[in-house]
């Protein structure tokens, strides 16, 4: 993996790391995230099957997951603040989103390898019927 060096504003930076902290990310996580959904997300010519499979792989790092998880049982448990319902809603939204992006990712893939959806996702390990998501 190769390291890039920023120079941020003083402004740039804490808008990034509240963002980032509303989000339960680390910041450098943060900027990856929102890096590679912008680049992804740019009309470019076809996409090599490395940039689909890393597409298809991005998604919350474990702290994230257990935050999600902690703030799910506190919502069952009808626990939940003000404050970490929003950041449940934020959490949700962007695994949605992740999720959005990693089955469009998918889905060149297939079209990439000429495969159908259903092959491919065998072929990847990825159960086509996982367990339902709770979102918030």
């Amino acid at each position: 993996m190769t390291t890039i060096n920023l120079t941020l504003s003083p402004e740039l930076e804490q808008k990034l790391r509240t963002e980032a902290a509303k989000q339960g990310l680390e910041p450098d996580r943060y900027i990856l995230n929102t890096l590679q959904e912008r680049l992804l997300s740019l009309p470019t010519s076809q996409p090599t099957e490395a940039d689909l499979l890393q597409q298809i792989n991005i998604g919350f790092c474990t702290s994230t997951w257990e935050q999600y998880h902690t703030l799910i049982a506190k919502r069952r448990a009808e626990i939940l603040s003000p404050e970490e319902r929003e950041q449940l809603i934020q959490l949700s939204d962007r695994l949605e989103n992740l999720n959005v992006a990693r089955i469009q990712a998918l889905i060149q893939l297939a079209n990439l390898r000429n495969q159908s959806l259903t092959d491919l996702m065998q072929t990847l390990g990825i159960n086509p019927a996982p367990e339902v998501m709770d979102y918030a």
